[in-house]
């Protein structure tokens, strides 16, 4: 019986993670009747974790529409793990003197399987405003930051893409996508316009562990209007490599003699 309560207690657990999760996915406010249908489960079941939630403050209702969003008390845990993680603490001083020099946000970002997301950023006094991607997701083969990452972590890409090509036919051109990165791995920098927005443009840099992994990499977002090719190689890139040369002995990687 006690075994059983304890089964019963964790698939409880896993479903109000699964629910916060929703409601952090979704930048609208939801209903019980959307949660209930993402999540499969019945909706008195969805009404309880969500009263259970609420009353911990990591779930608001608006009474008015009937609809559920992150609580204020989910923002703070949130900020609070964020600020005490290792790597926001060593990251951002860095972060926030590419910020200042070159009057651009600078992001860290890292990779989760396929999918970047930034974990961290500075915001800039410029067009581009970023303190809302912290969390945001995107496919690695559409920007910057996902192909520098994947350029030094994963050189047999072309190999696993195909193999699995049926089940996610998302990379349209595995062929060309390697080709990229194998230039992206020979320069030590990325760069493209769009994939973190319309008239974005992201110059991304690898950063490195004691044992030569990548851990994440540092991302500069401007105005695509304001990167001139004199400016982007001959102030952005250096300051960029420089920024993740200097974090890379930060966390202990020794650049081996070419």
């Amino acid at each position: 019986m006690d075994r059983d309560n304890g089964s019963y207690s964790v698939q409880v657990v896993i479903k109000a993670i699964d629910l916060l999760e929703a409601l952090a996915s979704d930048d609208r406010a939801t209903t019980v009747p959307q949660l209930a249908k993402v999540l499969k489960m019945h909706r008195k079941k969805v009404i309880s974790l969500l009263d259970t939630l609420e009353d911990k403050g990591l779930v608001v209702r608006d009474e008015q529409l009937g609809t559920y969003s992150l609580g204020l008390h989910s923002y703070s845990m949130a900020q609070r793990i964020l600020k005490n993680a290792n790597l926001i603490r060593i990251v951002h001083p860095v972060m926030e003197s590419l910020a200042r020099k070159h009057e651009a946000a600078v992001g860290f970002t890292v990779l989760d399987r396929d999918e970047v997301f930034f974990l961290d950023v500075v915001d800039s006094f410029q067009q581009v405003k970023s303190a809302e991607m912290v969390g945001r997701r995107f496919p690695f083969f559409t920007n910057a930051a996902g192909k520098v990452i994947k350029s030094l972590s994963s050189l047999d890409l072309l190999e696993r893409i195909n193999g699995r090509r049926r089940k996610n036919p998302a990379v349209p051109n595995p062929e060309l996508l390697q080709q990229e990165l194998d230039e992206i791995r020979k320069r030590g920098v990325a760069i493209d316009v769009g994939g973190f927005g319309e008239g974005v443009c992201a110059v991304a840099v690898a950063i490195r562990d004691y044992g030569g992994k990548v851990v994440g990499a540092l991302t500069m977002l401007v105005p695509a209007i304001r990167m001139v090719h004199e400016r982007l190689e001959q102030e952005v890139i250096p300051s960029m490599l420089e920024g993740a040369e200097l974090l890379s002995m930060k966390f202990g990687y020794v650049k081996m003699p070419a």
